[in-house]
């Protein structure tokens, strides 16, 4: 038996046994890492060097980036470090920084994320209020409140995490620091609290979930109502970017949360959790981009001098 007082460390789950596995492992997180970090940090530079861009949908996206990045550094870097110095150790105090980091973002970013639709809900459906509702201090005002709930929600799940006795060892079945799995090592009957503060978690996703829905549900009617092609087809190239993140985001995350223990599995696990821990951060700069011709130009603007 052993308990979180006397854990010094944990041991988080390696992607292959074999060390030529290990070094594709490596190879295969820095490609990803990297097109992460070039492609956020372009559109961050993009949105802060041109005034054209400064605008609610382009602030948000900004916020948005600057979250992806500091979700994929919070877990990426550390599994490529174990992976290339073969080594599956990593401490208690980075163990609680990397679940306390990682809620942080990923919930902040869900709740960015639901005000990014109530953004292009403004936009298309009331645009003649879209100044008023929103300015440039409603801006900053709903985008620290996502900074905010995500940092509350964030402290609340790590201190009850950590506060919890761990009975069954410190072996973790994840390449990194995840609350279901710290949650398997702890007493059965401890546990149950943290469980009922993760329900509650998912119920306040699900609302926002649905809000984001009914968002688009009215954004789409009124949409279809533009007599131009052209004003339908501007309309859907701001909204579809969103609609595709918000969807790969969710049905992941759920998943990853939601799923039934028989169909759980370490290798169905693992991959679970990097669809939607780590291709969002990568795969979100491209999707955004794809269909904003504006952001294209202002990107290439920016690397042409």
């Amino acid at each position: 038996m052993s308990n979180s007082s006397s854990i010094t460390q944990f041991l988080l789950l390696a992607f292959a046994d074999t060390w030529e596995l290990q070094l594709l492992h490596f190879w295969l997180f820095l490609g990803i890492y990297l097109a992460a970090l070039l492609g956020n940090g372009l559109i961050i530079t993009t949105i802060a060097c041109d005034h054209h861009l400064h605008t609610p949908m382009y602030f948000f996206l900004l916020n948005l980036s600057v979250l992806d990045l500091g979700s994929i550094s919070t877990t990426v870097p550390k599994s490529m470090a174990n992976s290339l110095w073969d080594n599956r150790a990593i401490s208690y105090s980075g163990c609680v920084s990397q679940v306390f980091l990682f809620a942080f973002f990923i919930s902040a970013e869900f709740s960015l994320l639901t005000i990014m639709s109530y953004d292009r809900y403004v936009a298309i459906c009331k645009p003649l209020h879209y100044g008023t509702l929103l300015g440039s201090r409603a801006c900053v005002h709903m985008a620290a409140a996502a900074w905010g709930a995500g940092f509350l929600n964030a402290l609340l799940h790590t201190a009850n995490t950590f506060s919890l006795p761990l009975c069954q060892g410190n072996a973790v079945k994840q390449f990194f620091c995840e609350i279901p799995h710290i949650l398997k090592l702890s007493c059965s009957d401890a546990a149950v609290r943290e469980v009922g503060l993760l329900v509650v978690g998912v119920c306040l996703c699900l609302g926002c979930f649905v809000f984001i829905v009914v968002s688009y549900v009215q954004i789409f009617r009124a949409v279809l109502r533009i007599p131009s092609e052209q004003g339908r087809h501007k309309a859907f190239s701001t909204c579809l970017p969103h609609m595709a993140v918000v969807s790969l985001f969710i049905s992941t995350g759920m998943f990853a949360y939601l799923k039934p223990p028989s169909i759980s599995s370490p290798s169905l696990d693992i991959v679970v959790s990097f669809l939607y821990s780590v291709m969002p951060p990568a795969l979100n700069p491209l999707i955004y981009s794809l269909r904003n011709q504006q952001l294209k130009d202002a990107v290439w603007k920016l690397i042409s001098g």
